[in-house]
């Protein structure tokens, strides 16, 4: 017979929320990134959204671009369509991890694109990330971006890319400049890649967050998402 603590203990892990993640209408993705992470906007470049069922509710959205910069392959001699970037991470409350979260999403899209050889991704320290999640999954950290100004809208930080084609810039000023911290996770391990010791987190927000693309709240939605947003998705096997 089980003891009285092996009873508790399957108790507690059969009462976690079921996960499921699968891809979602861009409608859904915005709505998550608008109410769930910092930046408030979705890149103006095209992207493949994630979304993320907990429990049969929807809790938000992972989203991937080729990236913002054409070249973004060029330092790795990759081609545009072997290398993609992880754009956003937008969730609210939630009781998995957001690293088995991102590590789901990115089995969907290598499922989806094959021929995809190398993720790249940003950590904001302005923002008070270092990128522990991503060290958490045992992504390489390569060194920090180029310093660049962000542009700030209404006391948030805007891209120039996502503003662009708005009349959103009109109103927006200039921060000061900074880099971000600039991590890679190797699909195909014959891409070179010289890796460098992981910043130091000063704090753990990271530890349950997404570094750059770290959610905000875990408010109830207050409208109606879309019924492609809202409808329960396939399961996706959890490792």
């Amino acid at each position: 017979m089980r003891s009285r603590r092996q009873r508790a203990r399957s108790v507690a892990v059969s009462s976690k929320p079921e996960l499921k993640l699968d891809w979602c209408s861009h409608a859904a993705a915005k709505y998550a990134v608008e109410k769930w992470h910092y930046s408030r906007s979705c890149p103006m470049v095209k992207v493949l959204s994630v979304g993320v069922w907990e429990g049969g509710i929807f809790i938000g959205a992972v989203l991937f671009s080729r990236g913002a910069n054409r070249h973004i392959g060029h330092p790795f001699n990759l081609g545009q369509n072997e290398i993609a970037e992880l754009v956003r991470v937008a969730l609210r409350s939630h009781v998995a991890p957001v690293s088995q979260i991102v590590s789901i999403a990115v089995r969907l899209l290598r499922k989806q694109s094959p021929g995809l050889r190398l993720l790249v991704s940003y950590a904001d320290p302005a923002q008070g990330h270092c990128g522990g999640i991503y060290q958490a999954m045992g992504w390489e950290y390569i060194g920090t971006s180029q310093p660049q100004a962000a542009l700030i809208l209404n006391g948030w930080p805007l891209h120039k890319r996502t503003g662009s084609g708005r009349g959103r810039l009109v109103n927006a000023n200039y921060g000061e400049k900074s880099c971000k911290y600039k991590y890679v996770l190797r699909l195909d391990k014959s891409v070179t890649i010289e890796g460098k010791p992981y910043p130091k987190c000063v704090r753990s927000v990271d530890g349950d967050t997404s570094a750059i693309h770290a959610e905000k709240g875990g408010s109830i939605p207050t409208r109606t998402l879309p019924a492609e947003a809202t409808r329960e998705s396939a399961a996706v096997g959890v490792a």
